[in-house]
Formats: C-alpha cells, sequence, structure tokens
C-alpha cells in the first residue's frame, strides 16, 4: 500500500520526465496593452490583485476576471 500524500520523488537515472511545473500565474499592470479573444486590443486601466483588470477596449470597459485564459499581455 502506498501513501498518495507523500509527493513521489524523481531519481536522475529515470528515463521517465520529471512532472513539469505549473506556469506562473499571469499578471498585468495598469497600463499594458493587452489582446483578448473575444474583445480585441486594449490598454489595462485597473488592477484588482490577481483577481481581475479592467480593461479599456476603446468601444467598451470588460472586467476581465482570472484566470486570464484569452487575456495576453503584448
Amino acid at each position: 500500500m502506498t501513501n498518495s500524500a507523500a509527493p513521489r520523488r524523481h531519481l536522475p537515472t529515470s528515463p521517465f520526465r520529471q512532472a513539469a511545473a505549473p506556469p506562473p500565474p499571469k499578471q498585468f499592470a495598469v497600463g499594458d496593452r493587452v489582446t483578448h479573444d473575444e474583445y480585441g486590443l486594449g490598454r489595462a486601466i485597473g488592477v484588482e490583485g490577481e483577481l481581475a483588470v479592467l480593461v479599456d477596449f476603446g468601444s467598451r470597459t470588460e472586467r476581465i476576471t482570472a484566470p486570464f485564459a484569452k487575456l495576453f499581455r503584448l
């Protein structure tokens, strides 16, 4: 019986790849130029920590919440 709570250790001689670390969370700052898959190009005008970003897309202003899957910094 194995203990599933204990992390598995990776041996240097193992032929298998070590599990990849998750990517760091996206971070935005006021003034960043961004693009969104639905809304297009915009500029970050407000940041609520790691929870949301307020973006001005020209014709509309949208509050984009984490995990920011469709929002990319340019």
